[in-house]
């Protein structure tokens, strides 16, 4: 693999255009980001995943159906998403679907693992029997990690593990992947797996996520409650873990398995932040927010957590375009627009337009 002499990369429009995509978990709040972005570009998107999983719901709200093809189903359900699959004959294979939030982890291990390691198993065994496909991604987690609370950052060839089911499930995806990659694929098709940080937008609703619980209490007026102010988590705006993601969904079709394997995709050491100091800035940039510390006692979460990007830099010229300060005030733009009944859908791709000038304007400036 060559590094590239380019470090502002912008997507392939042309690439992307009538290019049939596979997304598991397009319901979701990433999904329903990356569906977006793919449709704005052209693609023709294939969605296969439960219904959205929060009301209200990002992909609800945005009238998603009218954009792709979507599949109601499971990923635990073999025969299902692998009839899917081969109907839709994709040339790429986004995997997102997921039970993604720790403390149900907790709750629910046996769904827990049964969707991230059984689903993961399910999609890939899937891509196996469907021979056009070009590309596999399969979306993890930052926490896929052997977390021993270090101050530096973790890099791909780190060790796996996880203490929660939650985390240790997604490390468990990353072992799946790599078996099938080498068992079943090996040269012939590009395999990746993608880890990024804590992904912060617009439209997210999930429970027990910070942002989230914080934009439910501005829009209530009441004060947030934050169970771990002094963790520290890689924060970032989601459509930088996404345009990671689809800058290496075009090296995988173009230059095969050279691209196959890990890639972090994570926030500059300026933007690892305490929950505390993420929450004062959502305050101040609300206007009239407060928050108080939850003392109750919760199950355990890793306290320190930072991703080494060095790979997606070297190789493919990727890099963190929205600092955090930056992302907090897209989420309170959105929320508020969200708050005065504009259009959703409209402020996702004004903002999804808004970064992708970034990432021309840079380009062009390199080519001079």
């Amino acid at each position: 693999m060559k590094t590239v002499s380019e470090t502002h990369p912008k997507l392939d429009e042309n690439f992307w255009k009538n290019r049939r995509v596979f997304l598991s978990g397009h319901t979701g709040f990433k999904g329903t980001w990356l569906s977006l972005w793919l449709s704005k570009m052209g693609a023709l998107v294939t969605g296969y995943a439960l219904e959205p999983p929060t009301t209200p719901s990002l992909f609800e709200l945005c009238n998603m159906q009218d954009l792709v093809h979507s599949i109601i189903g499971d990923v635990r359900d073999f025969n299902a998403i692998c009839k899917a699959m081969e109907i839709a004959a994709p040339d790429i294979v986004i995997h997102m679907a997921a039970q993604p939030l720790v403390l149900d982890s907790y709750r629910m291990p046996v769904e827990t693992y049964a969707t991230n390691v059984m689903g993961t198993v399910h999609v890939l065994d899937s891509v196996r029997l469907c021979k056009a496909i070009k590309a596999v991604i399969n979306v993890t987690s930052d926490k896929c990690y052997q977390n021993l609370e270090w101050v530096w950052g973790y890099r791909e060839n780190d060790p796996l593990g996880g203490c929660d089911p939650y985390s240790n499930s997604k490390g468990c995806s990353e072992l799946i992947t790599s078996a099938y990659r080498s068992s079943f694929f090996k040269d012939s098709l590009g395999v990746a797996t993608v880890r990024s940080g804590n992904v912060i937008g617009g439209g997210d609703w999930a429970r027990d996520r910070l942002i989230p619980d914080c934009i439910r209490s501005f829009l209530n007026n009441e004060p947030v409650h934050i169970r771990n102010p002094h963790a520290i988590r890689p924060w970032q705006h989601v459509l930088e873990p996404l345009f990671g993601y689809l800058i290496l969904a075009e090296r995988l079709v173009r230059d095969g398995a050279e691209f196959s394997g890990p890639w972090n995709f994570g926030p500059e050491d300026r933007d690892v932040r305490k929950v505390e100091w993420v929450v004062a800035k959502l305050c101040e940039t609300w206007g009239n927010g407060r928050f108080i510390i939850d003392a109750s006692p919760y199950p355990h979460e890793a306290t320190l957590l930072k991703l080494d990007c060095s790979k997606a830099k070297t190789y493919l010229g990727w890099r963190p375009r929205w600092h955090l300060e930056k992302a907090i005030q897209a989420v309170i733009e959105w929320t508020k627009a969200y708050r005065d009944g504009k259009d959703v859908r409209r402020i996702c791709i004004d903002q999804i337009e808004q970064y992708e000038s970034t990432c021309i304007a840079e380009h062009d400036e390199t080519e001079k």
